[in-house]
């Protein structure tokens, strides 16, 4: 079974997350700050990450710099999952290592069929 590791602090979107995961046989392993995250990517070695931008202590950017540069580097595709729509952030998550850039509000539809392009 696929396994996804999902960093996000707001409890309805983990939710929401988290069943169409599950609906879809995916085993999802949480993390609800930045630091939790990074360090459960590490030593979790998920097959994919969602990753939010705004987190409660680190910033999903730099969190993702932080796994880049870590022992697993690029082995982990990594998934912006973001409110964030001006014009360049897309292009900034992109810049510090995610594989690519979902906006909120979530449609299960979209994130099914970019989530199996990685797994």
């Amino acid at each position: 079974m696929k396994r996804v590791l999902v960093i996000e602090d707001n409890e309805d979107n983990m939710y929401l997350i988290k069943f169409i995961l599950e609906a879809n046989n995916i085993n999802v392993i949480m993390a609800t700050t930045g630091q939790d995250g990074m360090e459960t990517a590490i030593r979790e070695k998920p097959d994919l990450i969602l990753m939010d931008i705004q987190l409660p202590d680190i910033n999903g950017l730099e969190v993702t710099k932080r796994i880049r540069q870590s022992e697993i580097g690029s082995s982990i595709p990594i998934m912006a999952v973001s409110s964030y729509a001006m014009t360049g952030d897309k292009q900034k998550a992109m810049d510090v290592g995610f594989n690519d850039y979902i906006e909120k509000p979530i449609e299960p539809e979209t994130i099914m069929d970019k989530i199996n392009k990685y797994l």
